[in-house]
Order: structure tokens, then sequence, then C-alpha cells
């Protein structure tokens, strides 16, 4: 039996008043603003229900950071329907944590450190450069492990989607698609954007981008 290829749906949250002033947003826990709530209902009825790109009956599994603009961003994707799925809510895709630049602006931190660059360098007092592909990494192997389980074995469904933040997202796609850290700088994550990783020639050896940025309010 064909089975249609795995899929990843990789949604960033909404937007948020430090998403939208530029300031660096890890752990702290800032709510959507209510043009953010609305750039998620906006495209909830598009992109989330039967028949539809993010169909529930599909969804193997559902990894939400812990940071309320996360949660807070699947309910709205969901709430039109009759139940909310299961989801698990997991550290592991959380923000980069940076540490002592937490709420700063790039500017205030290039104050600090003219030569500072987060794709090299981290953030002191939170995660390395290295840390921050690490776990990404793991996430990773945990996603292609549902993938392969439900391709070469017919268990679970098709797709995983995991609700998290900018940073993360860029790492997560520069890394699924084997590319460096650092390439993350090369794609722009907008708030609300659904990116969708996937594999070529329904070949679980070649991961593949197929979209960025769906249903983004874009600048």
């Amino acid at each position: 039996m064909t089975r249609p290829t795995p899929r990843l749906f990789l949604i960033r949250h909404g937007e948020t008043e430090w998403s939208l002033n530029g300031r660096h947003t890890g752990t702290s826990d800032i709510p959507l603003t209510v043009r953010g709530e609305e750039q998620i209902k906006s495209k909830a009825h598009i992109l989330v229900g039967e028949g539809k790109p993010i169909d529930p009956q599909n969804l193997c599994v559902a990894l939400v950071s812990p940071r309320q603009r996360a949660h807070r961003t699947f309910h709205l994707l969901f709430e039109h329907l009759p139940k909310v799925p299961d989801h698990i809510i997991d550290e592991s895709v959380r923000e980069w944590d940076y540490g002592k630049y937490e709420g700063l602006f790039k500017h205030e931190i290039l104050a600090i450190d003219s030569k500072w660059e987060i794709w090299r360098d981290g953030c002191p007092g939170g995660e390395s450069a290295q840390e921050m592909c690490a776990r990404v990494d793991s996430v990773i192997a945990k996603v292609r492990e549902y993938h392969r389980q439900y391709f070469e074995e017919g268990k679970g469904t098709r797709d995983v989607l995991i609700i998290a933040h900018g940073h993360f997202n860029r790492v997560l796609i520069s890394r699924w698609i084997r590319f460096e850290l650092a390439l993350g700088t090369r794609f722009n994550v907008e708030p609300g954007g659904v990116s969708v990783l996937s594999y070529n020639h329904s070949s679980l050896d070649e991961p593949a981008l197929n979209a960025l940025n769906l249903y983004a309010d874009l600048k």
C-alpha cells in the first residue's frame, strides 16, 4: 500500500507586543496582541478542518511550546471545531533561550557586544548555537521517527504539527533540509506563518521544504 508522504506543519505563534517591536522574546511569557489573535482566527477556517491542509484526522501528534503565545495560537486554530485535538506541551520546542539578552532590542545587544551574531555566538547565560542546534536536531529526530512509523509500518497518521517561535522555526527549517544552523538567518518566519516540511520523491532520505509563510500577514 502506497501511503501519502508525511508532513510537518510548523507554525509560528501570532503577533505579540515584543515580536512587533523587535525585542528578543524567549522565556518571557508575552501574550498575543489583539491583532495577533485575529491573525490566527482569520486563517483557522482556511487551514484547519476536515479536508483542509491541517486535518485533525491526519494529525499523529501536535507539539506546542509552553509559552502562552504558542499555546493560545494552537487553541485559536482549532476552536471552531467540535473538539480540540490532543496535544503535548513540550519544552523542547520552546524559543531560543536568550539568557542575558532576554527582552533586549538588537541595537541594545550590539552596544554590549558590537560583533555579536546569534547564529554564531548564541546568548550568554542562555543557549549557545551548539546547544540550540542539538535541541532542534533532537526534535527533528522525534518527528522523523513518527513519520517513519507511519510511512513504513502504517502506525499512526500522516502529519505532525509544531507550534513554536521565530528563531526556533528558522533553525528547524535549516536543519530539516540538512543545512548548517547559521543558514536559518536566510529564512524569514512571520508571526502566524505556516511552513510545510516534507520529503522529495516520497523518500524519507530526501527532506524538503514545501512551503514557507503560508497565510502570513506579510509586511
